[in-house]
């Protein structure tokens, strides 16, 4: 069985914390296997949850950056109350397949959303389908988002996308800065629907493809769809999980 473990950013808010927290651990009978502790911003927990995606680990996070919406505030004094009763939510990221101008395949994941944005002065010109169905034949605009509902409160909620709800099962397409149809808001659609988003004209109007912070650049077409194969386990503490951080946000721009 394996042991707890703690990974941290490298900064000195990071560092502290983990000092802090290694002493609380020692000095305490928590049993906590199959557990790794990530202490960072949002980023720095995407970017661990990539790195362990094979791992069937339990993610705990401390946010040490600024917002930290997938952490958990530090408490020093309850930390080991928190990480004893911490509540489980599983969710899974969405898979992104780029054709580039060389007709070279990329794969990789996004948890939070992949965007397709403009790579030149050039807006980029897109068709979007939803399986073999027609959800767009032609955008301008300078680019698209498609969003999980653990990311919509993030860039999606920027560029005026709806916020799902975590159970919703859902997948948001949002537009960035849409010029032709000016008026087209996006679409919600199935999480178990494969998207395909098209450069209809990638000489003049190349894009790149951003699966949360790996970009792809030159696509020519781009594919996204859930991958429920791969599952991340994120632990958060009572009364502050991820479902009711979603629905402070909602409620936030519902007021806004």
């Amino acid at each position: 069985m394996s042991k707890l473990q703690i990974i941290s950013d490298k900064n000195k808010k990071s560092f502290s914390i983990k000092k802090i927290l290694l002493t609380k651990i020692q000095s305490s009978n928590v049993q906590k296997h199959n557990l790794i502790i990530v202490i960072g911003g949002d980023g720095f927990m995407l970017q661990t949850l990539k790195r362990n995606k094979n791992s069937n680990k339990n993610f705990y996070g401390i946010n040490s950056g600024n917002y930290g919406f997938l952490m958990n505030k530090f408490s020093p004094k309850d930390i080991i109350k928190n990480l004893s009763k911490a509540n489980m939510v599983t969710i899974s990221p969405l898979e992104m397949i780029v054709r580039n101008k060389n007709n070279q395949i990329k794969k990789s994941i996004a948890i939070n959303e992949v965007s397709v944005l403009r790579q030149s002065r050039q807006a980029a010109s897109l068709s979007i389908k939803q399986g073999s169905k027609q959800i767009i034949k032609k955008l301008v605009s300078d680019g698209v988002l498609v969003s999980t509902p653990a990311g919509s409160t993030a860039y999606n909620l920027s560029v005026h996308g709806p916020i799902l709800s975590l159970h919703s099962k859902k997948l948001s397409i949002s537009p960035i800065s849409a010029f032709r149809p000016r008026r087209w808001k996006g679409k919600i659609v199935n999480d178990k629907t494969k998207i395909v988003i098209t450069n209809l004209n990638p000489s003049k109007r190349p894009i790149s493809a951003v699966a949360d912070n790996l970009e792809v650049r030159n696509a020519k077409s781009i594919t996204v769809k859930t991958n429920n194969k791969i599952k991340f386990n994120l632990l958060y503490d009572k009364n502050r999980g991820l479902q009711k951080k979603i629905k402070i946000e909602q409620i936030r721009k519902e007021t806004s």
